[in-house]
């Protein structure tokens, strides 16, 4: 479906955290709460009854944060780094996004889709001039960027090893990193490592593997919660975060927290 710039634009504020989308500039008496919005795909966006169980990491990350680090979820099945753009969804994310805020970025999965002219980047070229727009966008506007490479598919081998499957892109994002200068949350790597810990019959339990669906690219609530884990255990080590921003890293997440809203009218 083809949207609007305007369309787009009121889905993002829609996306906003409640409060956030009327709150009074930075400067303009008590402090405010630093959001964290994230731009990326299917992998982490939020999603609705009808797709249920199928869940997107972006869902359970606050349960990792503190109440003061809200999160703006504007990511968005299908798109790459390319069509995001394309669509206005970044514009979006600039016109609510303030000084002091983050924003994570999280694309590849459809940046990797050679056939698909609307959404393919070529790694060491296209794709880096695309998420050079959002950190130079983020900047802009007073906030933080940060990088987060793609968090594997399930797939191994014939001999059980967890087998990467994103190519050349988290090489190229992580390149970008050191020389923008922007902090790395190596999802990808972490994230292959979590899928060889567990093997290949445990991460069937992570995936949305249902008695219609064997999906080993989107995940169901544990495997949401375990994703959503890494990405705040890296926002730590990297220190774009303070120990006292983050909450429950060691604790058990119960399963009945994620909800999936009606769908979208």
């Amino acid at each position: 479906m083809s949207l609007s710039r305007r369309q787009v634009t009121s889905a993002a504020l829609a996306a906003l955290p409640l409060g956030l989308a009327g709150a009074v500039p930075a400067h303009a008496g008590a402090s405010r709460p630093r959001t964290l919005f994230i731009a990326g795909d299917s992998t982490a966006a939020q999603k609705y009854s009808d797709a249920a169980p199928e869940t997107g990491w972006g869902m359970a990350f606050p349960f990792f944060l503190h109440k003061d680090r809200p999160v703006a979820n504007h990511a968005v099945n299908g798109r790459s780094s390319k069509s995001f753009v394309d669509e206005g969804r970044l514009d979006a994310i600039l016109a609510a996004i303030r000084p002091g805020d983050f924003l994570l970025i999280q694309f590849a999965h459809n940046d990797e889709k050679t056939t698909d002219p609307t959404r393919y980047t070529e790694p060491w070229t296209t794709y880096q001039d695309y998420l050079r727009m959002y950190i130079d966008g983020a900047r802009a506007k007073g906030a933080r960027p940060v990088l987060a490479t793609p968090v594997e598919r399930r797939r191994f081998d014939a001999e059980g090893n967890a087998v990467p499957t994103h190519g050349e892109y988290p090489a190229a994002m992580r390149a970008l990193a050191e020389s923008e200068r922007v902090a790395l949350l190596d999802v990808q790597a972490l994230s292959l490592a979590l899928w060889q810990r567990l093997g290949v019959e445990a991460t069937k339990t992570y995936f949305n593997w249902t008695a219609t669906e064997q999906d080993n690219t989107h995940f169901n609530p544990p495997g949401a919660i375990a994703v959503a884990r890494l990405v705040a255990r890296e926002l730590l080590r990297t220190r774009v975060l303070a120990p006292r921003d983050v909450v429950r890293l060691h604790d058990e997440i119960p399963t009945s927290w994620i909800t999936w809203p009606a769908p979208l009218s």
